[in-house]
This record gives C-alpha cells, structure tokens and sequence, in this order.
C-alpha cells in the first residue's frame, strides 16, 4: 500500500499535450520506473494501462483522464493522464481546475502543435506552473531548439532549456544536465531502469559551458542572491547546485519559468530526471495560495489553508460510472475526508455520506480509510452532488468556485433500434450526461427526436460506442431533422361552411377570414371585425383557438407557421343550429384556404455564430462561411486570434467543426446559437 506522507511531499500533476506527442507513453514509463506498474504499456498495442477503456485501446488516443499515484525518492505524486484531441478538452479544464501543476509534453517533430496551444492556455487560466518535456527526439527530423523557440512564440512561455540532447535522431543517446554538468546515458538493455552518468565529453563540453551560463543568466535575472553571486569575481565557483535548483523551483512556482526537458519515452530515455524535476521544481498543495471560497450565507470570502487539522473543503472535478456505481473523483484541499462520516454539499444543501474513498490506479482502486488535505481521490456513495460541486462540513460551509464548461456545438438524433433498447435509452443518457458536462440531451417536440449534443463528431461517435459496448444497447442515429417555420408574401382571404349532420343532429356554421403577413418576429395575431347578428359573440374564442392551431401545421410541408394576423371578416349562423363543433371545423378550413392564396413560403433557422481563429487562418474561414450563405458582421481581433461574426442558416452549418479544424489545423473554435427565422 501507497504509505501517507507530509503534505509538503504531495505533487498533484497532469500531462497535457496535443493528440499523439506521447503523453499517455510517458505516463506508462512514469509508473514503470517507479514501481507501480511491472510492465510497461504500449499505446500502440492498446495496452497502456492508462488508456483504460475498449475505445481508447482500439483508438490509440485517450478519452477520458485518468487518475493514478506512485512514489518518486519519498514524494506521493498524484498524475492525470488527460486527452489531447480537442473534443475532450473538458477532461483536461475539469482536471487542471485542481492540479497544482502540470507537463507539458511536446514532439520534437511536430513542435508546438495546435492542442498544445489550447491546453497551455488552459493550464495559464488557472495559474497553473508547468515544466516542459521535448519527447521523440529519436524520430527522424527532431528538433529540440527548434521546439523551444515554438514554446515562445506560440505559447509566450518563457522556457528555461535544463538539459541539451546528446545525438539526435537514430544517434539520440541520453542528455546533458546543465545543472549538474554531467550527461545521462541510457541503456537499451535494461528497458532504460539502468543508466550511466559521466562527465560531459570533450566535443560536447563548449556547447553545455555556454548554456549552462545562460541559465544561470536567466536565472539571475529574477533572484537577487544568484544575481549576487553571479555579479562576483567568480560566478562559476560562487553558485552552487543547491543554489540553481532553488531558483528554478522558486521561478517555476511563480510562473516565470518554464523548465525544458527532453527525451524520447518510447525508447525510454529521459524519464527518470523528469520525475527528478517533478518533485524538484513542481509546487505542493503548500507551496501554492490557500484555496479561497465564498461562505454561502454571508458571501464572505473564506480561506482554508492546506493542512489536516483545519476544515474540510474538497471539490468534486468528476464524476464517472463504474461498474455501474457512481464513481466521484475529489481533490481535497484542507481537513480530511473520512469514509462513513457525514458532509456537506452547500450548493444543493444537502447531507452526503461517502461509503468508501479509493486510492485510484486508472481503473484499479485501493481502498483508504481517510484521505487528507492535497490528496486526489476517488469517492463512492455521494448520491446527489456532481460535477463542480464543493463539499465540506455543516459548521464551515464554503463554496469553492465553480468549474466552467463549454457548450455543445454539434448534434445528432438517436432513436432506440428494439422496443427493449427504448427502455434503457433514456436510463443510459441520464449517467452520460451525469459523467459528462459538455453533453446534452433533448427531446424536440415538433419532430419528435431524441437529439444528443456534444463538443465534435469524436466525442459523440465514442458516446454512441459506449452505448453499445458498455450498456448492450442499439441505437440509429442521423442527422437532427431542421424544423422551418412557414408564413405568407401577400393578403388573402377564404371562407368555409361546416353543414352537417353529426350524432343525429345538424350543425352548421360559416366563416370568412382574412390573413395579412407581419413583419418578421412579429409572432401570429388574431382579431374579429364581425357583427353580433353574423356570428354570435360566444364563438368568437371558438374560432380563435381553431385559428391558432391551425397556424400549427401550415400547408407547404407542415412546418408551423408565423408571423400572419389573422381576422375574422364575416359568416352566417342559423338559428339553433350553430355550434362549436361547425365554427371550429369551418375556421380551421376557411384559414386553410387562405393560407394556400397566401403565396406562402418556407422559414429557416439562422444561427448566430462567433468563430475564433489565429491570425492567418481569416480569408479561408471567411469563404468557407460565405459558401454556407454565411453573412460576415464583423471581425474583431484579439491577442493573436481573429472572431469572427456571422449569421448562417443551420443546415448549412452541420459538418462544420470539422471543416473548421481542417482549414485551421485544429486550431479554430465556434460558438453557435439561434439567432431568428428568415426566408430560405
């Protein structure tokens, strides 16, 4: 079992990265070198035990994060395997609101790739340190400086190079430390557990003197003792290892330095100094603010410090369903979390009792009796609470900030394929959408579809997978069916007479309507100039309501119709033989005819849609929105980024997450909401 320790021993880390630069590969090595795995897992043989899931095996990217903790020289480090491909990006928001740092890993080859971007500024928005990995540097084509140089520009990092390749390529060896100024090579032998370190050798020795001075020039830069130190007679003699080594965490915690490290994970070289630099230069839940809440009831800012013995205050990042139980993941930032002890959700105000907290290992657990402050745990038996959801105790109720999530912006219509599947349907959407934030469900009651939204094409393809893999249930799905509106060009008028006999008795009625357009989002309007003698006053509300439903289906393709005032111009009664039934069928048949003189036509949905793009991207994102019939409203730049405005009919708008990636290589995103109904 994984022993406790000091809080100022706990490191809450995440891997984040773009789609494929090997971040889920270095976790494996991660847990191979220190112990907690015995084999190591291949993504590319769909047994990395991180990657968890049937689809993440089959796929070879990860889905959902997953939570596991090993032991690195005594510290307990806590990691978060998160997603690359921009559908999950919630995985990675809802993991970096409670890490206390992170890594960045980076392919040699590919660079600063687009996901990258996003995660960084992610990982920025919640202040969170960072230290860089350049991995794959044993790939054709790698390029360490070149990477480093792509961290300033695109991610406005200010990286501080640690260590220099030895070899590049096929020739990629081990590394040179220039804190140490020693180099590290590995053994392909030993599945890299082994390695030598030596001195620097001869034709490498300039080269790590001159970067070495740089780092320490940077480093002086921003503390007064190195910059005493560096300013004497002999600064290489005068600054010791310990020295840099406390400088770099202290500029790593504050957010000034981002410390770069290399290696190539699938041939296993460059790990172990990475887990050094984990513990050395990562924060503990001590080394960073006390975490900050409103009190629910004064609206009092509160601070809970992390320590053991002060209150408890724990927020849930994630919910997951597990062997069909619902599985919570907690961070806890100050008290303990006792299983069989009563909490507090102020949110929802409510009393929760946690049965069981699990020391997670991916989809492997350890039961814990307690879990203390800084610890991320997996939580069982908390009914009501969910995602972004503060616990803590009755007597010290705090609300921790709320996570953000991101609204949906594609959808598809599902429908059960078996009358049993239609029994688990609506069962199995209810734990998807308590797992999942960015997911929702609604019923559209014109067409009457089940439509199911999500972040891209990806991200539902894989909820439609789970369907079927996990909960044995067959779904269709198509494309949601576009509800138009309909209405009229031009005045018409029509008339109808209902004389009949029905049950044995005669009802007759006459009715004459005239039916005017209005402007658009005027809504439907109805009005009576009608003498008492022509139609008693008492069917007046009678003909209304038949009216108004029959604006509900209109006379092109039945789509509802707006925008028309209807009045009710004249008719006839018959003495005792007027009736509801008559004025209702007669009025629904007179507006009818109407309709029909009306010259009517079709109303479509247009969307409001605001995409926001890096510089460079604009006259292709532009075009492709113009070829949607897309009308621009403007452009507005932003710290190196474009949004764009623009008003397009939805139909034009389905597959358009995946034309925008490609035309910005992944980089772009759009927001889209109803706007108004217009002529089609």
């Amino acid at each position: 079992m994984i022993k406790t320790s000091k809080i100022s021993r706990i490191r809450n880390i995440g891997i984040i990265a773009h789609i494929d630069a090997g971040k889920t590969t270095v976790t494996e090595r991660i847990l191979f070198y220190t112990g907690r795995s015995h084999k190591m897992g291949e993504v590319h043989d769909g047994e990395a035990i991180m990657d968890w899931m049937p689809d993440e095996q089959e796929r070879g990217i990860t889905i959902t994060s997953a939570v596991t903790t090993c032991q690195w020289k005594d510290a307990d480090i806590h990691i978060i395997d998160t997603p690359g491909h921009v559908d999950f990006t919630i995985e990675v928001e809802r993991s970096l609101r409670v890490l206390d740092g992170a890594v960045g890993v980076f392919c040699a080859v590919g660079g600063v790739e687009p996901q990258s971007e996003t995660v960084w500024r992610q990982a920025d928005k919640y202040r969170v340190p960072k230290i860089a990995f350049v991995n794959k540097l044993d790939r054709i084509g790698a390029d360490f400086f070149g990477t480093v140089e792509q961290m300033k520009q695109k991610l406005h990092a200010d990286p501080l190079v640690l260590q220099l390749p030895l070899g590049v390529e096929e020739n990629f060896r081990g590394v040179i430390d220039l804190v140490h100024m020693k180099q590290i090579v590995w053994d392909d032998d030993s599945l890299g557990a082994s390695f030598s370190i030596d001195a620097i050798s001869d034709n490498e020795k300039e080269s790590a003197r001159l970067h070495r001075e740089n780092l320490i020039e940077r480093l002086a830069e921003i503390d007064d003792t190195l910059m005493e130190a560096y300013l004497s007679d002999a600064p290489g003699d005068s600054i010791s290892t310990q020295q840099i080594l406390s400088a770099i965490r202290k500029a790593t915690v504050d957010l000034k330095l981002t410390p770069v490290l290399c290696g190539s994970a699938l041939r296993n070289k460059g790990i172990q100094p990475l887990l050094d630099a984990i513990v050395s230069f990562l924060p503990s839940p001590v080394d960073i603010p006390a975490v900050k809440g409103v009190h629910p009831e004064t609206g009092e800012t509160v601070t809970f410090p992390p320590d053991d013995k002060a209150p408890l205050s724990a927020l849930i990042f994630k919910v997951s369903i597990m062997e069909g139980r619902k599985l919570s993941f907690v961070r806890v930032y100050s008290g303990k979390l006792i299983a069989g002890r009563e909490v507090f959700n102020p949110g929802r105000r409510v009393k929760e009792k946690p049965a069981r907290i699990l020391m997670m290992h991916a989809n492997k657990k350890e039961r814990i009796e307690e879990a203390g402050a800084g610890n991320i745990v997996g939580v069982v038996g908390l009914k009501d609470s969910s995602t972004g959801e503060t616990l803590c105790t009755p007597e010290h109720p705090v609300l921790l900030e709320r996570m953000e999530f991101y609204e949906p912006v594609i959808s598809v219509a599902v429908e059960p394929k078996t009358h049993s599947d239609q029994e688990r349907l609506d069962q199995i959407l209810d734990k998807f959408l308590t797992e999942d934030p960015t997911l929702r469900v609604q019923k559209d009651e014109e067409t009457g579809q089940t439509l199911l939204s999500g972040m891209g094409e990806l991200h539902l393809e894989i909820i439609i997978s789970r369907m079927e893999r996990e909960f044995n249930t067959q779904v269709n799905v198509g494309k949601p069916q576009v509800v138009y509106r309909e209405s009229i060009e031009s005045i018409a008028e029509g008339s109808a007479v209902f004389d009949k006999e029905v049950g044995g008795q005669r009802h007759f009625g006459e009715v004459r309507l005239k039916l005017k357009p209005l402007p658009r989002g005027s809504g439907n309007r109805f009005m009576a100039d009608v003498p008492e003698e022509a139609i008693p006053a008492i069917y007046i509300p009678v003909i209304e309501k038949a009216v108004m439903e029959s604006f509900l289906s209109g006379v092109l393709m039945g789509y509802p119709v707006v925008d028309v005032e209807a009045m009710l111009i004249g008719g006839s009664q018959k003495e005792s033989l007027e009736s509801d039934l008559a004025y209702t069928v007669s009025a629904s048949m007179a507006c009818k005819e109407a309709l029909s003189r009306g010259n009517p036509f079709l109303l479509e949905p247009i969307m409001s849609v605001e995409v926001l793009i890096p510089e460079g991207f604009t006259g292709e994102v532009i075009g492709d929105l113009n070829a949607r019939n897309g009308k621009i409203e403007g452009i507005r730049p932003k710290t190196g980024y474009q949004a764009i405005r623009a008003i397009v009919p939805l139909a034009h708008m389905f597959g358009y997450s995946t034309s925008l990636r490609s035309a910005t290589q992944g980089r772009g995103t759009f927001t889209m909401h109803f706007s108004h109904f217009d002529r089609r």
